[in-house]
């Protein structure tokens, strides 16, 4: 079975995805993540969030720049899973939860503790 495969032709890129809505921005981008281990980031320009768990990187990465008027360098995403727990003899599960370590282009800043 010979599958020929397609070739876009040269000089024509992928289209890019419709710009996202500012309702969709705080959808994304959850909430700051301030632990030490976090604030050191801070040494290498990162900066790290709470984020949805649907999330793709390209979508934190649009939805950083628009909401704090910063350009982003690089997105790097964990997944964690809820652990089980017992709480007074019940069963139950914590929630999963996704952070994003957001590297920053040289010279540019975000201040999360504003507002705290």
């Amino acid at each position: 079975m010979n599958a020929k495969k397609t070739k876009e032709p040269k000089g024509e890129k992928a289209a890019k995805p419709a710009p996202i809505t500012k309702e969709q921005m705080y959808r994304i981008v959850r909430a700051p993540v301030i632990t030490e281990k976090a604030t050191r980031g801070s040494e290498h320009n990162q900066v790290t969030f709470k984020v949805a768990l649907d999330a793709s990187k390209p979508e934190i990465k649009a939805a950083i720049e628009g909401l704090f008027g910063v350009k982003v360098k690089a997105v790097n995403t964990l997944r964690t899973e809820g652990k089980k727990k017992l709480f007074r003899g019940m069963k139950g599960q914590r929630s999963d939860t996704k952070k994003a370590i957001v590297t920053l282009e040289a010279g540019q800043t975000i201040d999360v503790t504003t507002g705290v």
